[in-house]
């Protein structure tokens, strides 16, 4: 006997073969090769016990230099590509990801006010039923964090400490990226 009624299909996890269906064919490279200032945005993805996500995307989108996203016009440093601000990493075995960009000037708030430089950050991995989206902010640029009204808004130095990239000794910023558990990353709904 059937039923006139339709059933919802049952829910699916993202993966897990991120790194087949979602390459890009400029991936880590938001900057060409060359660009001046260019610097590497990297870290791990860590699950809620701190082990490695491989197969894990993590995305990025950001303005340029000058608080500007980019438009057909816009070019950046001396490469053959337009600065288009957006970045894709696949995760490695143990977890890496990187970008390699420039540090993006401030934007506005909307408010009259600045945000502090930032990238916006859509993570995609195995048992998420949808992306978390994060920020990653810069931890040499205190005093503009200090009045971001999104860190401002987190309930305290823990919580926006899980958003703020470290400098390495190369001259790029560190940052994992926590799924859950411990020192678990901020994650906004959008």
């Amino acid at each position: 006997m059937t039923s006139d009624r339709l059933l919802s299909s049952p829910s699916q996890t993202v993966g897990p073969f991120l790194s087949i269906g979602m390459t890009w064919s400029d991936g880590e490279q938001v900057v060409p090769e060359g660009s001046p200032d260019a610097c590497w945005i990297h870290g791990r993805l860590l699950d809620g016990v701190g082990e490695p996500v491989p197969d894990g995307v993590v995305e990025t989108w950001q303005a340029d230099q000058n608080g500007e996203f980019a438009h057909a016009q816009s070019r950046l440093g001396s490469g053959s590509g337009s600065f288009g601000g957006f970045g894709r990493s696949l995760s490695g075995p143990d977890g890496q990801y990187g970008v390699r960009t420039v540090k993006p000037g401030s934007v506005s708030d909307g408010a009259g006010g600045l945000q502090a430089p930032h990238l916006d950050v859509s993570v995609f991995a195995r048992g998420l039923l949808h992306r978390v989206v994060m920020r990653i902010y810069f931890g040499d640029e205190e005093q503009a964090n200090a009045t971001d009204p999104v860190l401002s808004a987190l309930p305290d130095d823990a919580a926006r400490s899980t958003l703020i990239a470290a400098v390495d000794g190369d001259g790029g910023y560190a940052l994992d990226i926590r799924l859950q558990g411990a020192h678990e990353t901020v994650f906004f709904t959008v």
